[in-house]
């Protein structure tokens, strides 16, 4: 088994290995974080993990709340993640790396990361200035038949992407532009459909390339069928809402 340990940055979202996470980092916990990782020199990988949060909050209360005015907000490495911040994500995150770490005059950080490996989740530090996790990383097995689940997969996203022309939102454009290795489809996929955080983690920690791939098979049918059933409602109308940078 081959372990890390590497700052833990947890977000209301999933990413997904070969995906890029933009980040705009204000809370000086994550500033702590960046300030460190830009100490690492700039040939070298600047890793931190990013899961998605199961129970909390992205961002700790800065003021005391309502109706208590006498509060005292909480702070540290892991405010709004409980006693046991290991309850508080979801097991199987991903390591991003920093290609991009620009520091703002006000010390905010623009950041950007990209997805590379999935890890489990094993503990997580609370003791420092932000959260540090040790980390398994976990193999990507491509699992039986990928490649053709992968060709299956990108003809029923081919024909879910018709069904939402218009909308504004994150696609895989045209076909053209489609990859043909089977991960690679699945992450892609994975990221690009509608969906709700519980999905899409599931899709990430699914134990093999041709599990996921299938699993997406079956979404993808049955976003396509919701769609084609909701005449009355242009597409563009189904990504109104709002959609996280992350």
């Amino acid at each position: 088994m081959t372990t890390v340990r590497l700052p833990l940055f947890p977000l209301n979202s999933v990413l997904f290995p070969g995906l890029v996470l933009p980040l705009n980092v204000f809370e000086e916990r994550y500033r702590a974080m960046m300030r460190d990782l830009l100490k690492i020199a700039e040939d070298e990988p600047r890793r931190f993990a990013v899961v998605a949060i199961r129970d909390g909050h992205e961002v700790s209360p800065s003021a005391p709340g309502m109706p208590d005015q006498t509060a005292v907000p909480e702070r540290g490495a892991a405010a709004g993640f409980g006693d046991d911040p290991v309850k508080a994500f979801h097991t199987v995150g991903c390591i991003a790396d920093a290609a991009t770490v620009r520091e703002r005059a006000d010390g905010s950080f623009e950041v950007l990361a990209t997805g590379t490996t999935r890890v489990r989740l094993l503990s997580v530090d609370a003791s420092g200035p932000y959260l540090t996790a040790e980390l398994e990383e976990l193999p990507e097995e491509p699992g039986e038949e990928a490649g053709a689940l992968a060709e299956g997969v990108l003809r029923a996203f081919r024909q879910y992407q018709k069904r939402l022309a218009g909308a504004r939102e994150r696609s895989l454009s045209t076909g053209a532009d489609l990859p043909d290795e089977p991960a690679v489809v699945s992450y892609l996929v994975a990221a690009a459909v509608m969906l709700d955080v519980p999905a899409r983690q599931s899709l990430l920690q699914a134990p093999d390339t041709a599990s996921r791939l299938r699993e997406e098979l079956k979404l993808l049918r049955t976003e396509t069928a919701i769609i084609r059933n909701l005449p009355s409602l242009p597409a563009s109308e189904l990504t109104r809402g709002p959609t996280s940078l992350n």
